[in-house]
């Protein structure tokens, strides 16, 4: 070995107790110079000297070997050279580490000391450039003494900063000496002495508070960005996910204004296998309501935080070294402190901000979420893609398909449409009410049917007279009254996106997937009845868009020739009986495992059941998307609403899909921490 770094760490400090534990940017100092000294290319061994039982342990968990400090040299009169010399001693015995040809002395005082430079340093005494370096940063100031008299200038003639010679101050972040001429001499500047120039703010030497406090304020803007390695990530949610303003309309309606490139966020870092839980100490539906949309757990109405997370981490058995906590405001501190890597967001409270080991430079509301995410994949292996799937495929777990920024298959969050279809009766205020039960109720989609009526309506329907609540029509002119077109659809495709919904229609032509197309849907949903229509199956698969394929009065020989035509790659399937409204007995559930084993893919349920109960086993059968008809009232004119649900049944939908999330669980058998007390009251063991 040439190189060994020695960081002299004392428990004792006059101006800051404990100061080398002290955190900077959520990280100890003694660990920050660790660190720093093994990302050194040339340091070869990393020690540190303390006499400090919790010291050494950080230490320890940051890589470094520890020599214990004897007490007749832990003193505040003990020189950082005497430290140095015994850990020479102290390692002597291993012939792997002693007498090494270069010694540095690494101070963890200071916060911020970049490797490169470090290994620039050690670089010149190999090179034998010189016998020792320090670090020191420009310095061009002008120094006087407390008579007046000019230090370092002539006060009668002031020079241009570039007319004078260079300076530097020393700043006591690392020297490197070479080992013989330390033991030599027995201090650090001998024979060639040079400097190794550092950036000045880098050049902070912790004494006392005031410097620490300058030190966190400079962490955020010093600190490399760094993958953020954890298995969970918890935020609180206003001013995280938001700008921590609310908008309230004039009937009491609060909007908040959140980042849309969260989601996709969310949805790769729940791809990847990280654990996610938004808390808020609110009881707001609006949380609740983002929350679904991401499709991650919320805890509400939290009077002490950091008591709540503390048993969820218990209860999932997570490290709390490896979670991470994004908070903004003075009660998210309390969780902060429970975890490995407390962050925040640019303009937290000053608190926050200095309790923080990271600092993200995106603010709430403006994609904070979304840069918290690509550090934390930044540190997971890469999830290599599944083979694609192919048709009759029977082994394995479908690939989830992505629509927009939402994954939809196993392991994800039940994508829930509210299927609209022509329950708007041609109206486009009832379609906005009926956009607004769905974001209400917390589903990800609303759902249309796109005609052409002239192609659709069989000759022999067109002319028959039907009784509207118009008055009397063809069945023709019904059809094409009820019908949206692109002035519709535009303020459609407008107002989903202000509520946060996706939106697409089943179209029953080919001229309906080209005018779908040119409204850029995201997806297209193939109806039952279309599943035999080659040529618009055709039509839909050139599209390369997702597909959603309802499967109603359809035998297996039908769907595996629709199958042949759409392919695999990015279908999904929904079980479906065609039957309005759905008698119990036909709802065949169990189909549903059927299709995901014949096919290889996601496969949902198209529900036109009264109630809720079918459609919620569908979801504990593996149903990774539910579609229900909605409507504003069952009894309103039109075909679809008597097998529709209303807006308190929707609501109680999703509510109830959501629970069952989370209580299908893992598999995994375990005795939970509620289960403890009474476990100790009521369990008699015997032999």
């Amino acid at each position: 070995m040439r190189v060994l770094a020695v960081i002299p760490a004392r428990g004792g400090s006059a101006g800051i107790p404990l100061k080398n534990l002290a955190q900077v940017g959520g990280v100890p100092l003694v660990t920050r110079a660790v660190k720093a000294a093994l990302r050194a290319e040339l340091v070869d061994q990393v020690v540190v000297s303390t006499d400090h039982e919790a010291i050494a342990q950080a230490a320890r968990e940051a890589g470094a070997t520890v020599v214990t400090r004897p007490a007749e040299l832990s003193g505040a009169g003990a020189s950082s050279e005497s430290a140095v010399l015994h850990a020479l001693d102290a390692l002597g015995a291993d012939p792997e580490i002693a007498d090494p040809e270069i010694v540095v002395l690494v101070q963890a005082t200071s916060a911020f000391i970049d490797p490169a430079d470090l290994s620039a340093a050690v670089g010149k005494v190999l090179d034998g450039e010189a016998d020792a370096v320090l670090s020191g940063a420009p310095n061009h100031a002008f120094l006087w003494t407390p008579e007046g008299a000019g230090i370092n200038h002539d006060r009668a003639t002031r020079q241009m900063r570039q007319d004078r010679p260079a300076e530097f101050r020393e700043t006591g972040a690392f020297y490197v000496m070479r080992t013989a001429g330390l033991r030599e001499h027995g201090h650090r500047f001998f024979g060639d002495v040079t400097v190794q120039p550092v950036p000045v703010r880098h050049a902070v030497e912790i004494d006392d508070p005031e410097d620490l406090e300058i030190v966190r304020a400079l962490a955020p803007l010093v600190d490399l960005p760094e993958p953020i390695d954890v298995d969970a990530v918890i935020t609180d949610f206003d001013g995280v996910h938001t700008d921590d303003r609310a908008y309230v309309d004039s009937e009491g309606r609060e909007m908040v204004l959140v980042s849309r490139s969260d989601g996709m966020g969310i949805s790769l870092l729940r791809r990847s296998g990280v654990k996610l839980l938004v808390m808020s100490t609110e009881q707001n539906p609006v949380v609740a309501a983002r929350a679904r949309k991401l499709g991650v757990p919320v805890l509400q109405g939290l009077a002490e935080k950091r008591t709540v997370l503390r048993d969820w981490l218990t209860i999932e058995g997570l490290d709390p070294a490896r979670v991470a906590y994004v908070g903004n405001d003075v009660n998210d501190l309390g969780p902060m402190s429970l975890v490995g890597w407390p962050i925040t967001v640019p303009d937290a409270h000053p608190s926050v901000r200095a309790a923080a080991r990271v600092v993200l430079t995106r603010r709430g509301g403006d994609g904070a979420v979304r840069e918290l995410c690509e550090r934390v994949l930044a540190a997971r292996p890469e999830v290599p893609e599944p083979a694609a799937p192919k048709a009759a495929l029977r082994l394995g777990s479908p690939k989830p398909v992505a629509i927009g920024d939402a994954l939809v298959g196993d392991g994800e969050p039940v994508y829930v449409i509210g299927e609209i279809g022509i329950n708007h009766n041609g109206d486009l205020d009832i379609a906005r009410r009926l956009i607004d039960v769905a974001a209400e109720a917390g589903c990800q989609a609303v759902k249309f049917q796109k005609r052409t009526p002239e192609i659709c309506v069989p000759v022999e329907q067109r002319s028959q007279i039907r009784q509207t609540p118009w008055g009397e029509m063809t069945y023709l002119e019904y059809k094409e009254r009820t019908e949206f077109g692109r002035e519709e659809y535009t303020q459609i495709a407008k107002y989903c996106d202000e509520r946060g919904l996706h939106w697409f229609a089943s179209p029953w032509d080919v001229p309906s997937v080209e005018f779908l197309e040119e409204m850029d849907v995201l997806v297209h949903k193939i109806a039952s009845a279309s599943v035999a229509d080659h040529e618009l199956l055709r039509a839909l698969a050139a599209t390369g868009k997702p597909l959603i394929l309802s499967t109603g009065m359809s035998t297996l020989s039908e769907i595996d020739q629709a199958v042949e035509i759409l392919g695999t790659d990015k279908l999904i399937m929904m079980h479906a009986t065609s039957t309005y409204p759905l008698p119990p007995q036909e709802a065949n559930l169990r189909a549903i495992t059927t299709l995901k084993e014949r096919y290889g893919v996601p496969v949902g349920y198209s529900g036109h059941e009264r109630g809720l109960q079918i459609s919620l086993a569908a979801v504990t059968l593996g149903a990774v998307t539910v579609e229900r008809h909605i409507t504003l009232d069952r009894t309103m004119w039109g075909s679809d609403h008597a097998a529709s649900l209303e807006p308190a049944g929707l609501e109680h939908l999703v509510r109830d899909i959501r629970i069952i999330e989370q209580a299908m669980g893992d598999g995994v058998k375990r005795v939970f921490p509620g289960e403890e007390a009474p476990k100790a009251r009521l369990r008699r063991v015997t032999v």
